[in-house]
Formats: C-alpha cells, sequence, structure tokens
C-alpha cells in the first residue's frame, strides 16, 4: 500500500502521449488499453487492433503506472479531499487506508480546491491510467468532477452524500432520519426551543439533516421559528458566527443542534464567552462523531456517523468494480446504520425562575 500526493500535471502540447490519448482515440476505456498492453484474453479482436493501431500511431510507450491498470499490479485508487473538517478526514482516511491494506490497493491522495483545480486533478490522474476515485464531501457532489469522470469512464464512489443520482455509486447514511433522531432526543428532554446550525449549502446531506430537523419539530407540534435556523459551512469558524447569532436573539434557544462536530465546539465555545453554562444553561449537540466530539469539555452529544466504515465499503465497492469481483450484483447504493451518542453536552432545560410582578 502507498500513500503519497501524485505531482501536478505538467503535461503540454507536444508531450508524450498517455493512456487516455490512446483510449480517446481508439474510442474505447483507458482500463481497455491497458488490458491489451498487458495481454490479457478479454478482449475482443476488433478493439484490440484499433488499440494497437492507437498505440502505433501515436508512438505510445506504457509507463508501469498504466500497467498497474487492470491486475498487472496493485490497482490504484484515487483520493481527492476538500473537506473543511479535519476530523471528518482523519478518519475517512483511516478507514480508506486499512481496507486498501486488505485489497492490495495503492492509495493516491489529492487535495484539491472547488472551482477548476478539481477537474485539473482528476484529469492528472486519469492520464495516468488511475482505476478509480473515491469522493468524499463536498467533491461527491461537484457535477462537473463527476461528468469528467463518467465520460473517462472511470468508476467512483460518492461518500456521505446525501441525495446520490441512481447512476452513482454511493455510501451514505440516512442523514435525515439521524437529524429527526437528534432532534428528538433534544426534546425529549424537555427544550422547546431548539436552534439548528445548517451544514455547507452545496451538499444535499445539509438539507437532509434540515429536513429531518424540521419533520421532528412538526411531529411534535412546535411551530418552527425561522429565527432558530441558522447558516453554517462545516467549519469551526462559520459555527462561531452562527452560535453568536442564535444566542443574541431576544430570545435565545435553550439547546442548538449542529449539523456537524466542528461548528457543535464551536457554539460551545461561544456559550462560554457568554457566560452559559453548558449543559446547564444550553444544550449542544453535533454531527458525525469525530475525533474533535472528544476533545472538548464537555464531550458532545453527537450522531455517531460510521465515517471510517463508510471509507472502508468505499473501497471495496470500487475495487470490487475495477476487478468485476461482484459483476452487476453489487449494491451501488449501500445506507449504514448511524447511532445517537450520548455524553455530556446535553441535559434538561434549567428552570428559570419567573419575574417577580
Amino acid at each position: 500500500m502507498t500513500l503519497a500526493p501524485s505531482p501536478r500535471s505538467s503535461r503540454r502540447t507536444g508531450s508524450a502521449p498517455t493512456i487516455s490519448d490512446v483510449a480517446k482515440r481508439a474510442g474505447v476505456s483507458p482500463m481497455t488499453v491497458s488490458r491489451v498492453i498487458n495481454g490479457e484474453t478479454n478482449v475482443r479482436p476488433a478493439t484490440r487492433d484499433r488499440v494497437n493501431d492507437a498505440i502505433s500511431a501515436l508512438n505510445y510507450a506504457p509507463n508501469p503506472a498504466a500497467r498497474s491498470l487492470a491486475g498487472a499490479g496493485p490497482s490504484r485508487v484515487g483520493l481527492l479531499y476538500s473537506n473543511p473538517s479535519a476530523g471528518f478526514l482523519s478518519e475517512f482516511l483511516l478507514g480508506s487506508l486499512d481496507q486498501a491494506s486488505r485489497s492490495d490497493v495503492q492509495i493516491i491522495v489529492e487535495k484539491c480546491d472547488l472551482g477548476d483545480h478539481e477537474l485539473e486533478v482528476a484529469q492528472h490522474l486519469i492520464d495516468g491510467g488511475i482505476d478509480g476515485i473515491l469522493l468524499p464531501p463536498p467533491l461527491c457532489e461537484a457535477p462537473a468532477l463527476l461528468a469528467l469522470l463518467d465520460a473517462a469512464n472511470v468508476p467512483s464512489v460518492a461518500v456521505a452524500t446525501g441525495q446520490p443520482a441512481e447512476s452513482q455509486m454511493a455510501i451514505r447514511i440516512d442523514d435525515c432520519a439521524a437529524a429527526a433522531v437528534m432532534t428528538r432526543h433534544v426534546m425529549d428532554l424537555g427544550h422547546r426551543r431548539i436552534g439548528f446550525i445548517k451544514g455547507a449549502p452545496n451538499l444535499s446531506a445539509s438539507a437532509q439533516r434540515l429536513e429531518g430537523y424540521r419533520a421532528a419539530l412538526a411531529e411534535a407540534g412546535i411551530a418552527i421559528d425561522p429565527a432558530l435556523i441558522v447558516d453554517g459551512l462545516f467549519t469551526y469558524l462559520s459555527g462561531l458566527d452562527a452560535a453568536e447569532q442564535l444566542l443574541c436573539l431576544s430570545d435565545p434557544p435553550t439547546a442548538i443542534v449542529s449539523s456537524n462536530d466542528d461548528m457543535a465546539a464551536a457554539t460551545v465555545a461561544v456559550a462560554h464567552r457568554h457566560g452559559l453554562d453548558v449543559p446547564g444553561d444550553l444544550t449542544v449537540c453535533g454531527f458525525d462523531d469525530t475525533t474533535l466530539s472528544t476533545a472538548i469539555w464537555p464531550e458532545l452529544t453527537t450522531i455517531h456517523q460510521p465515517i471510517a466504515d463508510m471509507a472502508r465499503a468505499a473501497v471495496a465497492l470500487l475495487v470490487g468494480t475495477i476487478r468485476r469481483q461482484r459483476g452487476g450484483d453489487a449494491p451501488r447504493h449501500q445506507v449504514l446504520d448511524y447511532t445517537l451518542i450520548r455524553r455530556q453536552s446535553d441535559a434538561p432545560p434549567r428552570r428559570r425562575p419567573r419575574a417577580s410582578l
């Protein structure tokens, strides 16, 4: 198993042709080109001839990375990330690398900035003959990136996406149901004025978690107060701003449910700055159960999203697809279980003395 960043693409017009160039000229996938190069028999003669003609026309010389495709060596899987939560990324890497070591897979990790950069990085991996790509959030829902991988016939698995496309392989939990479970838990403690910090607007999981919060309140007959729902970006800094907005209301919430642990941890910090005790004066709950949830005091009540297990399942699904071990029988969408983890950051609302008349 190898964990290493791949070098930036420096290909210019006139440089050596890539396996992707051969595939494009022959009208096949890079994987098919690799099978021809490696002398495999499961390629039709006419297809083999087209690939060989393209190799000759382009004067293509296979490199070791291209030869590692389709069984000539360990499968090579790219992991693209652009996640602001270090805790999420840490869990995802642990799970990915663990499964990779069991599956004889090389993981190539690349950091991407949202915009055009992820397309540049993905194209570089495609040109190098990558077998498949893992896409944690937010890249799991980057339309241009998904379209590029689909056009190149490179399999990918979206992880922790709220609403995957039918054609996309995906590993996820039921975000809506999980957020509803957390909101019901807070209501069961006696809270009725419950704030909610949303996640990044470009991710369907954010909308799913908000929907779960709303559904639980409606189920209990509690009117939804728009002032109690504030924007967040899944970052600690955005959590600071969101918590400040909620706690400065004329009628602040007695509990705040956050869409991830980073923003929940920020909420605890803001509560302390306001002189509030957590959980005595304010209940704070998170989502994900990353390492941060137990690195602060009080430790966070949160939803355990099995991030490492999701990463393991994504690697296994991707490798099974690459090596044709599962054929068409593999479920394209896998929904894993979540768990509500109760720690020290929640409590019944403190009774406040009535104002004297």
